[in-house]
């Protein structure tokens, strides 16, 4: 008659006390962020070449975008369309890189240069600091295309060349190539310049 039945669970070791939490002890913590930082500090280096690199790639494709819309609305509109290096996002700048910005105009008076009454198409504001962007030759201050889709000069001559747009640096590195070629088509081409 004085027997109790024991209740469940009351055979086990812990009886009285709580068992143990589950988690991470602070050594295995620590370890763990120590091989943390070692992975982190040998991956960097390749983290701030591949952003880098995404930079370079996005300029690019931002100027050869804005070039095809050139070429697209001189052949639709039958005149004159131009691309120029623009610091102040209304008119083209003589002075300085592509990268400071550039804008795309109809340029109705065929000069090269946007006046306040001609139609600004698109604006593209400055890159990144560390990149740079330049014309070679008859591409250093604008691009223009005419009615039928090819590169003209205000003189009337041919317009061909390369821009080059890289990430600063003294010694070699990637680059990427808007090549335009005498007909006006562009194209865009990975390359190594010897420094930027």
């Amino acid at each position: 008659m004085g027997r109790t039945t024991p209740r469940s669970g009351s055979g086990r070791a812990w009886q009285g006390r709580r068992p143990p939490e589950p988690g991470f002890t602070l050594v295995e913590v620590l370890a763990v962020l120590a091989v943390s930082a070692v992975l982190a500090s040998t991956a960097m280096p390749s983290l701030r070449a591949l952003a880098a690199s995404v930079r370079v790639s996005a300029a690019a494709n931002d100027l050869l975008g804005d070039l095809l819309l050139t070429r697209s609305e001189a052949i639709h509109r039958r005149g004159r369309v131009v691309s120029c290096k623009s610091s102040n996002g209304s008119s083209c700048a003589d002075a300085g890189g592509w990268q400071q910005g550039w804008i795309v105009f109809v340029d109705g008076d065929d000069d090269g240069q946007r006046d306040a009454s001609e139609p600004l198409l698109q604006r593209q504001g400055a890159l990144p600091a560390d990149v740079r962007l330049t014309g070679n030759g008859s591409l250093a201050r604008y691009v223009a295309y005419v009615g039928n889709g090819s590169t003209r000069l205000v003189g009337g001559g041919f317009q061909a060349g390369t821009l080059t747009v890289c990430r600063e640096s003294a010694g070699p590195t990637a680059a990427r190539q808007i090549v335009i070629n005498a007909s006006g088509r562009p194209r865009v081409q990975k390359t190594t310049v010897g420094s930027c």
